[in-house]
């Protein structure tokens, strides 16, 4: 017994401060939750053009095109504890004041469900979507800069060792959070006015920023000293490129992961109007229903992924991944089932997470310290930029052929393009993306693996 007990002590543990990210990245993404469902429900009580509501989706994901190589820069000069931190405090401050917005012109305001059937809009529509727009803009900008940080910041604060669990709890309390709480707490919070969920993820967004700031210690990278030279942004944000560029596992998954997230952010931003244009669901906790689909998965994938990934092999579990995301995709445009749309989310959520576990903990380790920020940065421009291109082709698709193939249709046939694009992304990914491949970036990593 005491050499059980003495073993178990001696185990390398999470740490405190890692619990202090967790628990603010829960309520951070709590927000988010709310988030998810709030703007695109504001939106779709303002306006049924699919094009514009696909903008609110574009707002909040061009910053990523724009931004993320800057991002990287920043994060490699300075503490990513108070980047995290601070970040977090202007969401804070941005949300809040919209959502103040929100409840000043909110008044007489239709439902979706009757403006889908013929309402009018009220003059204040204009004003709330512009704002929409640009709070959506803002606080994408802020995330840029937070997600990339928060990112890099793990790495500081538990062992080498641990990093796909500590990956693997992140991304479970961020998914519970984000996907499996967030959406249907909102439906319930817009019965009371379409305000209360952007003002609640505002104290969120407060509370989560008091305890990053109460993380101990310094969180420089390694290698760079405090008050280092101007930023030459070409030279470093090259230094970044070109080291996943010479990099080939990490070069295949950055072009991975941007088809992947072109093909789904077809859909993200109109899986509002198919909810309550093709499935009939017109009510916000309805919406924030189907949404747990994906989030149930998600949390299934977050605590299963080590005994997945050990089991199957990571090689195996990437191409598995891409199989079961484009296969579920496609069934939302074949079987617009509500029953049937909620497995297949679930389904998405396990292989989303099994993905994200594999490929964030390889970064993290394979990546130089004082390079992580902009190799990082330079992975995300890449994998995420493409979310503002596929958010305005989704619209523009069901805005083209709505005319010939009618509403319902045209809704779905982003839905069958997305899970279509999956196959040639399997067959790139064939012989690329291997356990092999992926052991041998480990090996040549320097420091710790």
């Amino acid at each position: 017994m005491r050499g059980r007990s003495e073993r178990r002590r001696s185990r390398p543990r999470l740490g405190r401060d890692y619990w202090k990210l967790w628990s603010a990245s829960g309520m951070t993404n709590l927000g988010d939750g709310l988030m998810t469902v709030a703007v695109v429900w504001l939106a779709s009580a303002l306006t049924r053009d699919a094009l514009l509501v696909s903008l609110v989706a574009l707002t909040t994901r061009l910053p990523w095109l724009l931004f993320s190589l800057p991002a990287g820069v920043i994060t490699d000069r300075y503490d990513r504890r108070l980047l995290v931190a601070w970040t977090d405090t202007g969401r804070f401050v941005v949300v809040a004041a919209f959502g103040a917005f929100v409840l000043l012109t909110e008044g007489g305001l239709p439902t979706p469900e009757q403006l889908a059937t013929g309402g009018g809009a009220p003059a204040s529509a204009t004003a709330l979507l512009i704002g929409l727009y640009v709070m959506s803009f803002l606080v994408g900008c802020a995330e840029v800069v937070r997600d990339n940080a928060a990112q890099t910041l793990l790495p500081s604060l538990v062992d080498h060792r641990l990093l796909e669990r500590a990956n693997g709890r992140l991304w479970g309390v961020e998914v519970t959070a984000n996907n499996f709480v967030g959406p249907p707490l909102a439906g319930v919070l817009m019965g009371l006015a379409l305000a209360v969920p952007f003002l609640f993820n505002a104290g969120l967004l407060a509370a989560g920023a008091v305890l990053l700031f109460t993380l101990s210690g310094t969180h420089r990278p390694r290698g760079v000293p405090a008050g280092a030279g101007r930023i030459a942004w070409r030279a470093e944000i090259g230094t970044g490129l070109r080291w996943l560029w010479n990099n080939p596992v990490l070069r295949a998954l950055a072009l991975l992961l941007g088809a992947l997230n072109l093909a789904s952010a077809m859909i993200i931003s109109l899986l509002v109007l198919y909810t309550q244009d093709v499935l009939g669901l017109f009510e916000g906790w309805q919406f924030g229903m189907v949404l747990t689909g994906s989030a149930t998965g998600a949390l299934l994938g977050s605590l299963l992924a080590e005994r997945i990934i050990a089991a199957v092999g990571e090689g195996r579990c990437l191409l598995g991944s891409i199989t079961v995301m484009g296969v579920g995709l496609a069934l939302f445009g074949l079987v617009p089932v509500t029953a049937v749309v909620w497995v297949s989310g679930a389904a998405v959520g396990v292989a989303i997470v099994v993905w994200n576990v594999i490929t964030v903990s390889l970064r993290q380790r394979v990546i130089p310290d004082h390079l992580l920020g902009r190799v990082n940065a330079v992975y995300r421009f890449f994998g995420w930029g493409t979310l503002s291109v596929g958010t305005l082709l989704g619209g523009l698709v069901v805005v083209g052929l709505e005319p010939a193939l009618g509403r319902e249709w045209a809704l779905r046939v982003p839905f069958l393009l997305a899970g279509a694009a999956h196959l040639p992304m399997l067959v790139f990914a064939w012989g690329r993306v291997t356990g092999e491949s992926l052991a041998r970036a480990r090996e040549a990593a320097p420091g710790p693996t």
